[in-house]
């Protein structure tokens, strides 16, 4: 491996080379950025980042709003029953940031499900869930929309 420079990269490519102390070899080995990131996407060690928040409606018609804040969220919906209709509120787009996700999942179905955000669009939700469904919404802020994206 070549010496390191002290100058700084405006631009890197997946082939540039960082060093790593291997500790299994007691010295210093070389690995590409694309090997780097192919360890940390498969890393199954790391810890998923959503906030659980739990709501268990007893009624038709029931709200479940989000914590309004930048958190991710996974909301874990437990009516008590199926119901004809309910509605999940998601955090406002004034307090969301970019790539802010909320997963749902819910043990009853519920017949009609709106899916609104305070100053915010949502676009592709679920207009209703199957017993032990479930979907994610990320939120991009340049257009304020929360996107379905699973």
């Amino acid at each position: 491996m070549a010496d390191i420079n002290q100058l700084s990269t405006a631009t890197l490519t997946a082939s540039d080379l960082i060093p790593v102390w291997s500790t299994g070899n007691s010295d210093t080995r070389k690995a590409s950025l694309s090997a780097l990131k192919t360890f940390i996407n498969d890393d199954d060690t790391v810890a998923d980042d959503k906030v659980t928040e739990y709501a268990a409606p007893s009624a038709t018609g029931f709200t479940a709003t989000i914590t309004d804040s930048s958190a991710s969220v996974w909301l874990v919906l437990t009516p008590a029953a199926g119901y004809a209709a309910g509605t999940i509120v998601l955090p406002a787009a004034a307090n969301s940031v970019e790539k802010q996700e909320v997963l749902v999942n819910c043990t009853q179905s519920v017949g009609t499900l709106t899916v609104t955000s305070s100053g915010g669009t949502v676009t592709g939700a679920p207009s209703s869930l199957s017993a032990n469904g479930f979907f994610r919404m990320r939120f991009e802020p340049v257009t304020s929309t929360w996107y379905r994206v699973g």
